[in-house]
């Protein structure tokens, strides 16, 4: 059995206890990993403290990705605590809601460009940040979805920057490689989670999903941290650059 005994995560994404970044959190700490956990905003922190307090994080500060200062602050303090680090999840994605609920040729300019920054190259500026302190190699993990690669109903603009995502996940692997820090996407199939409910009838996609997977029931926020985990474990050192799909064979059917 592998074991996180001793290194150190830094996990973002947590909004309340139906996050894949709290399944994510919990599976890193029970093999023994160091946590970090931010939180969005004042208003975010009333659910995610009670959280971290739970799983013991060392360090749990705020952090929108938008904004630099914070980010500089969150690897700011990792460095003096830690001195290193060795997992990074990246949790999170945004759009706004017009945006996200229109045609995907109807999408502004301005909701493109938001999409993309804060899930797309927010994941870039994180692991920038995060390589000076994985001299001796690290995991650096996003979360994307099967609608980066078909067509998913009311999914819409999202999945064109989920297949962003999943590209820059196959670039930066390939660059960081040499340096022993892996690079994936975890894409779980559709989830009961805050970020989803966003998604106009996502209980429909839900009740779909679970009918069409083989094993005919979704994945959970606590699959989803048992592979996160192991992904973060020195056994799994010679895997990079991959979409590792935990969906109960949702993407493997037509």
């Amino acid at each position: 059995m592998f074991s996180l005994e001793g290194q150190t995560a830094l996990i973002v994404g947590i909004a309340n206890d139906k996050s894949i970044a709290w399944g994510a959190a919990r599976a890193l700490r029970a093999q023994g990993a160091r946590l970090a956990i931010t939180y969005l905003n004042e208003k975010a922190e009333a659910f995610v403290r009670p959280l971290a307090e739970e799983v013991g994080a060392e360090i749990f500060m705020p952090l929108d990705v938008c904004n630099e200062a914070e980010m500089d602050a969150v690897f700011a303090e990792i460095g003096a605590r830690w001195g290193r680090l060795d997992t990074v999840l990246h949790s999170i994605a945004f759009c706004p809601r017009d945006d996200l609920h229109g045609r995907v040729v109807d999408c502004s300019a301005k909701g493109f460009s938001l999409a993309m920054d804060v899930s797309v190259h927010s994941f870039l500026r994180m692991i920038r940040k995060a390589e000076p302190l994985m001299p001796d190699g690290g995991t650096c993990m996003t979360v994307s979805f099967a609608g980066a690669t078909r067509v998913v109903e009311h999914y819409n603009i999202m999945g064109p920057v989920k297949a962003a995502l999943e590209s820059t996940v196959r670039y930066v692997a390939a660059e960081l490689g040499p340096k022993g820090i892996s690079v994936h996407a975890l894409s779980p199939g559709p989830l009961a989670t805050r970020a989803a409910s966003g998604i106009a009838e996502f209980d429909e996609l839900l009740d779909a999903a679970a009918e069409r997977a083989p094993i005919h029931h979704l994945a959970t926020i606590e699959d989803v941290g048992a592979y996160c985990a192991f992904l973060a474990s020195r056994e799994a050192k010679n895997v990079t650059g991959g979409v590792h799909a935990i969906d109960g064979g949702y993407s493997i059917i037509g």
